[in-house]
């Protein structure tokens, strides 16, 4: 009796907690996010202009909507709404199965990095199976976010959720109301279709229960294995490696052509990294090899300075963000962690997890996907980006990776000023430098720490401003 009185205090304590988080990150939901109208706008490699007609000076954003602006040429206000709002949005989630070797039921005020690292690995895997170029049609119909209202449906699931507790009785079944929001008939063409269905396989990749492979179960279960817990503050490194485990074991056949590397020491090694495209897809244990060679999601855990972001690197980080084949940089504010996707004169653009949203059941055939797209961008100072972060890239090919690689090779180029790159590229393996010194759980987390007991320095050492 005494242990099941512990659990419900628990269970209570929890549900407090979570109300707690989901009333003080909805006030940080802003409704207005100002463009100016005569800077061109990055997002993920694709450059947009809001020119407009007047003589305004800025471009606003109001709950999802861009006001008064004209298109120009190579896409204008209309397109880059569209495009945002078709990335993948992963915020907090709330009344979801229990997390492993935890009661949580909610990552509300502590999973916001593991949140940014599934933007940013969704983001991969839309361009392995989707390509950069698509959007989703229903992109510009996803309703504003509302603080206002969601702050007192927040309070009402609160209400509802303690007496619910203190009668014993369980919430309602969501199921039913999922279903009835079933998918549009099959009118559409056959391509179009065929993306949508990738489209809604990968959020259920995403999802949150224990059997998505990429899910936010699967990776607290990973972070077992380094030292955290359900409930821990990850870092944008330690994300990096458990993003890499989760894809290198997810057993879903559709996930088999597409892997993960993490850079070493901010140190790519080309052979690594060819080695892994190489490596052959099997079909089964019966069957064929489906592909002689497999995309590789390229992680790049990097520190931009001391304590602040270095201004040297700001032009870095727009060079990056200006890449189509980038798949945006996971970091953010101390403790506040945030999906860069893109930038406009001295401001980052990003997607922001902190906002709670309900569990949704994606082992239903035809789960709303609206709550997994955002139609609200937000900006923040260059200044402001904590100097820890981590930068991800997608490569399909050998081929691939080597123009890549010459690519980047020219935008890590130390300028005058900036005497050190971000990272590098170096020819060969990591297992030539002698790089298999054990880590300790906290360079693990800050992997451009060097073991003082490593090898001699080589040529690709440096020093981070």
């Amino acid at each position: 009796m005494e242990n099941k009185g512990t659990d419900e205090v628990e269970k209570l304590k929890t549900k407090f907690l979570s109300a707690w988080h989901n009333v003080k990150y909805s006030w940080v939901l802003k409704s207005k996010t100002y463009f100016s109208r005569n800077s061109p706008v990055f997002l993920l490699g694709k450059c947009y202009h809001f020119k407009a007609e007047d003589e305004q000076s800025s471009t606003q954003i109001c709950s999802g909507e861009v006001c008064d602006a004209s298109p120009a040429t190579g896409g204008g206000v209309e397109a880059f709404r569209k495009d945002f709002a078709s990335r993948l949005w992963l915020t907090y989630r709330e009344e979801f199965p229990a997390l492993p070797g935890s009661s949580l039921t909610s990552d509300c005020g502590w999973g916001c990095m593991l949140r940014a690292g599934q933007m940013m690995l969704a983001q991969a895997l839309v361009l392995h199976f989707l390509g950069r170029d698509w959007t989703w049609s229903e992109a510009l119909t996803i309703q504003p976010l509302d603080t206002e209202t969601w702050t007192t449906s927040a309070a009402k699931r609160l209400v509802a959720s303690l007496e619910s507790s203190l009668q014993g009785d369980r919430p309602s079944d969501l199921g039913p109301q999922l279903q009835a929001l079933g998918a549009q008939g099959g009118a559409e063409e056959a391509d179009t279709h065929l993306r949508e269905v990738y489209h809604r396989t990968l959020v259920s990749w995403l999802g949150d229960r224990p059997q998505a492979p990429l899910g936010l179960h699967r990776l607290v279960e990973l972070g077992l294995s380094s030292g955290k817990q359900a409930g821990d503050w990850y870092g944008p490194a330690l994300v990096a490696h458990i993003l890499r485990k989760a894809v290198e074991e997810a057993k879903d056949h559709g996930l088999a052509g597409v892997t993960a590397y993490v850079s070493q020491d901010c140190t790519v090694y080309s052979a690594d990294v060819i080695d892994i495209h190489r490596s052959r897809v099997a079909g089964g244990t019966d069957a064929p090899p489906l592909s002689d060679s497999r995309a590789v999601i390229i992680l790049v855990p990097v520190r931009l300075g001391g304590e602040k972001v270095n201004p040297e690197y700001f032009n870095f980080v727009k060079g990056i963000l200006s890449l189509e084949y980038c798949i945006g940089i996971i970091g953010g504010k101390p403790k506040q962690a945030c999906y860069f996707v893109g930038f406009q004169d001295d401001s980052l653009i990003y997607m922001d997890p902190h906002y709670c949203q309900s569990f949704v059941d994606v082992s239903t055939s035809h789960f709303p996907l609206q709550s997994y797209h955002c139609p609200s961008p937000k900006k923040m100072p260059f200044t402001k980006m904590d100097p820890s972060c981590t930068i991800g890239f997608y490569s399909r090919s050998v081929q691939d990776y080597e123009r890549i690689s010459q690519e980047l090779s020219k935008v890590l180029q130390p300028s005058a000023k900036e005497k050190y790159p971000a990272f590098t590229f170096m020819q060969g393996h990591g297992g030539d430098y002698n790089l298999t010194a054990a880590l300790t759980t906290e360079k693990k987390e800050w992997p451009f720490i060097r073991d003082p007991r490593a090898a001699a320095a080589t040529s690709g050492d440096f020093v981070l401003l």
